[in-house]
């Protein structure tokens, strides 16, 4: 088959999956619209590099979209702030880090630069609470996954089989790489991990729930689209992506179990299991051993020597070398001279962290994964079905970063953990005690519900995420069981 045959195929079949998942029973903002094309961006390659433009004359053109995308996104959630507030009050530690990287741009090498970095991850941030503050948070959150994974996954299948000198690459020891929509074979890796677990997630909930009106035509896009995932992941050969992908699905499985909603402390019990796992592996060496039985060499592919050669090159072990910096003058020169152009990142999260923020950032970075799970925990108690997907996204987040720099800013991992912490914290926002049974509790629960209803009763959520009637009039959650109803318009 030719590549503009192909091209027209995937083109209709992507518009067919869009059709085959439509779903005119919820309403969710338009804004949503930002952070879909945010991961657009982040989780394949700039738009420069799409239009043939070089870093240097196409990096205008990048920061110009970034900042409009950031701008309509500040005043979307400005016009929500108030929940805005709640939540990063809920979610202080992802505060805490942040300002933290701002103090640090005082004693970068590079400060100009620092700080625009800086301000450009403030952008992640801003598109998750865009996400976590719809009108249908739930449904939001569906429709992240479906609209990024329904564009983004398939076209790099086109890529990588139809249009080689696009879709492939090669890395910086000469080999050819498969790369799709990306730049290079791990950043196809982690976004095809992070979207192929979305859509498992989907497949999981609409097999269970039988109700689910046009379930059929539902199930047949998600179960496309992960299939698109799987293949990519197989294609990729990015041991670490495939992994957690692995250990993701493992997590939804045993967490979709009745028994473990009934029991949410067997949750601590796994996940104790699998750190306790994991972290015996790493001090023990057994990580070299587990990758030879998988096939992979057991340096990870140089990254052992790539953590060997840069540790030394650390200029402040407390506070490190500033917000992003540490990759810049003579310390990059160093590295590059040992590995080649390729280096410019220590292919770990939390080596990367003590590189640029030191201690205090390694710190800052374990608070943030802690308040992640423990929301996340508190989320299951309330709606198992959200809470075991933003349970999955943290301990993977964790164990990715072992072998990847998950936590750096535009990572698509990193924001879908900033996400498992600020969604979980809307999740618990209306208590942190577990509803007594009768009460509408095992739903995604919002802040602040927008709705209009046909019929004069209070509209509820279902299991599904479904608010009854159209939307239009407000609705808002003071304490579970309460509503106050006002008068009010669509959020935007």
């Amino acid at each position: 088959m030719g590549s503009s045959i192909a091209l027209v195929i995937f083109v209709v079949g992507i518009a067919f999956l869009f059709f085959l998942d439509r779903d005119n029973s919820v309403c969710t903002s338009k804004a949503l619209w930002l952070p879909v094309i945010w991961l657009w961006i982040n989780a394949s390659r700039p738009i420069s590099a799409w239009l043939g433009m070089n870093s240097l004359n196409g990096n205008w053109l990048d920061e110009i979209v970034a900042g409009i995308l950031m701008v309509l996104g500040i005043i979307v959630i400005g016009r929500r702030r108030k929940d805005v507030i709640l939540l990063l009050k809920r979610s202080w530690p992802i505060i805490l880090y942040l300002s933290f990287c701002l103090v640090s741009v005082l004693w970068s090498d590079i400060p100009g630069q620092s700080f625009q970095r800086w301000v450009k991850a403030l952008g992640d941030l801003i598109m998750v609470l865009i996400v976590a503050t719809d009108v249908q948070p739930k449904a939001a959150l569906r429709r992240l996954f479906s609209r990024v994974g329904f564009v983004l996954l398939p076209s790099s299948v086109l890529l990588v089989k139809y249009f080689p000198n696009l879709g492939r690459g090669y890395d910086q020891w000469g080999f050819q790489t498969n790369t799709g929509v990306t730049t290079n074979k791990n950043m196809l890796g982690v976004s095809t991990f992070v979207l192929a677990l979305g859509a498992f997630w989907q497949v999981l909930r609409l097999l269970r729930d039988r109700e689910q009106p046009n379930r059929g035509r539902h199930l047949l896009a998600q179960s496309a689209t992960l299939c698109f995932g799987i293949s990519l992941l197989v294609t990729s050969h990015s041991a670490t992506s495939g992994a957690s992908f692995t250990l993701g699905v493992l997590l939804l499985l045993v967490t979709a179990m009745a028994w473990m909603s009934r029991r949410p402390v067997a949750v601590h019990v796994i996940v104790l299991s699998i750190l306790l796992t994991t972290g015996l592996a790493v001090l023990l060496g057994g990580t070299g051993a587990a990758a030879q039985a998988l096939g992979r060499d057991p340096t990870f592919t140089g990254r052992t020597e790539i953590w060997s050669d840069v540790i030394p090159l650390a200029t402040n072990p407390i506070v490190g070398a500033g917000f992003e910096s540490f990759w810049s003058g003579q310390r990059l020169e160093k590295m590059r001279s040992i590995w080649g152009e390729g280096v410019n990142e220590a292919h770990n999260g939390y080596l990367e962290a003590y590189l640029n923020l030191g201690y205090v950032g390694v710190g800052l970075i374990g608070l943030i994964l802690m308040q992640s799970y423990w929301n996340s925990v508190g989320a299951f108690r309330r709606d198992p079905a959200v809470g075991s997907l933003l349970i999955a996204f943290t301990i993977t987040a964790a164990i990715y970063s072992i072998t990847e720099a998950g936590f750096r800013m535009l990572d698509p991992i990193w924001f879908f953990l900033l996400l498992s912490v600020v969604a979980a914290s809307r999740v618990t926002s209306l208590g942190n005690d577990p509803l007594q049974p009768g009460q509408s509790g095992q739903q995604f629960l919002p802040v602040r519900v927008q709705a209009t209803h046909e019929k004069s009763a209070a509209p509820s959520f279902s299991q599904t995420g479904r608010v009854p009637g159209r939307v239009g009039a407000s609705i808002r959650a003071s304490s579970p069981g309460q509503t106050q109803h006002t008068k009010g318009s669509r959020q935007l």
